[in-house]
């Protein structure tokens, strides 16, 4: 935990005879904890999960994770970006008015401080869902005050009431605060990354994301530049029942997903989904949603993909973020032969199009009825997904006349999914990007977040 040629180490726990040859040795932390940096922290918080505590006489000065990447689509694609990375100013293509704080997002969280062309994106902190991590915000902030000489005089956060970074924001004394809508800071991040101002056709696709409207977005075909942005299209709505209880149980979007393609009516299909599911809970959930009981309307590209898996049996209820996702792309990534779903796409006078996938689910339901196997239905609707949203930009560059699309949100870590969409846009001659320099989940909007509120300044007149 400590280096250097002078000091000493200690250990906490005697190991005794018949200790093991090989320790393995790393940072530690309980879950949804920030890692455990000051000695008595760690015998205070870590005596129940480690059999021993190796320590060394020097302070570790500031807490941070390991940075996790890989290669996707010909290039980096960060999930956290952290030790090796952070603070590596992202260098911007203009000067900022005056200096930001972007106080980043709920999940994965990260800060960002700029001046003149620098952004500073911080070190991974963490999911903001308890006091340790919260802290672990506010002192990396101060520490990055301190370490570049930034003390910001408008500070941006996003449009989510009950976010902790933006209660944190609200409560600062920093007098000029910008609100942003989560999906353009997506966007923006790319942007922001490759030098540019936009405006171009964005495709935010993520889990959660609170909308201009108040429900839960998640896949937005925007027309975006670093000011503003129009919601050109999005996955047609379905009811979230139980609000984030349905993220932990997809089997509740599964059924949520039937019922909507096929009424009540689904309940005495001859599938396993169906002859397996709880009715009285499923009952309790279509009073919840009759009443708009905790069952706020979502877009949410996330949550098609966890109604998908619990559907075809992969997973009824998961363990951590993401989890029935990434098993989904797993099972698809068994099986390359691909075919397309049907979908629809329905254009309404002064609305965004609905991109409406019931004619997916209704494929798929056949599909398993007729005892296709599960890679199969899994690589069918990957590529259908892509497709669909391939479809949504043709039909945005139909409207905008813009042929640039900027692709980002939790969801493009999904590489399968990617790098089939960037293969079939550059078929339609779109000009692609992605994020490089932050990740497409919510650890890269905070770098959004400034840029657009930046953005807004410059406009404004300010500075």
């Amino acid at each position: 935990r400590g280096r250097g040629r002078t000091g000493s180490l200690r250990c906490f726990a005697d190991l005794g005879v018949g200790c093991p040859t090989v320790l393995v040795m790393t940072s530690g932390n309980l879950s949804d904890e920030p890692i455990a940096y000051r000695d008595d922290d760690a015998r205070r918080r870590l005596t129940s999960i480690a059999e021993g505590i190796l320590t060394h006489n020097r302070a570790i000065h500031m807490r941070c994770d390991d940075s996790v990447m890989r290669i996707v689509a010909g290039g980096e694609q960060f999930f956290r970006r952290a030790r090796g990375y952070a603070p590596e100013p992202v260098a911007l293509s203009t000067d900022l008015p005056v200096p930001l704080l972007a106080c980043g997002g709920h999940l994965k969280n990260t800060f960002c401080l700029g001046k003149g062309r620098q952004a500073f994106v911080s070190h991974h902190i963490g999911d903001l869902e308890n006091l340790e991590t919260l802290t672990a915000f506010r002192e990396g902030i101060e520490h990055f005050k301190r370490l570049f000489d930034i003390y910001p005089q408008v500070i941006a956060y996003d449009m989510h009431p009950e976010y902790l970074a933006t209660k944190y924001a609200l409560d600062t004394d920093i007098p000029q605060k910008i609100a942003v809508q989560h999906h353009h800071a997506h966007i923006a991040s790319v942007l922001a990354e490759h030098g540019l101002s936009g405006p171009v056709i964005g495709i935010a696709a993520d889990g959660t994301g609170f909308g201009s409207d108040g429900a839960v977005w998640g896949c937005e075909i925007l027309a975006a530049d670093l000011r503003d942005f129009e919601r050109l299209a999005h996955l047609a709505y379905v009811p979230l029942p139980g609000g984030e209880q349905a993220v932990r149980q997809p089997w509740r979007m599964a059924a949520t997903y039937l019922a909507q393609a096929y009424g009540a009516a689904f309940l005495e299909m001859d599938i396993p989904f169906v002859q397996q599911l709880d009715r009285a809970k499923w009952h309790t959930l279509t009073q919840m949603i009759a009443r708009n009981l905790n069952c706020p309307p979502t877009s949410s590209l996330g949550r098609l993909f966890d109604a998908v898996a619990a559907l075809i049996g992969l997973r009824g209820e998961v363990v951590y973020e993401g989890q029935a996702a990434i098993e989904l792309e797993m099972l698809a990534a068994k099986d390359v032969r691909a075919r397309l779903y049907p979908f629809s796409m329905q254009r309404q006078e002064g609305k965004p199009v609905l991109l409406d996938v019931a004619p997916t689910i209704r494929a798929i339901v056949s599909d398993i009825q007729q005892g296709l196997s599960s890679p199969q239905i899994a690589s069918n609707f990957h590529r259908t997904i892509a497709e669909l949203l391939m479809a949504a930009s043709v039909e945005a560059r139909e409207r905008t006349g813009l042929n640039s699309v900027a692709l980002s949100g939790g969801v493009f870590q999904n590489r399968l999914l990617l790098e089939t969409l960037i293969t079939r846009l550059e078929a339609q001659k779109f000009q692609v990007f992605i994020n490089r320099r932050v990740p497409p989940n919510d650890g890269g909007i905070s770098l959004g977040q400034l840029a657009i509120a930046a953005a807004r300044l410059a406009h404004d007149g300010c500075g």
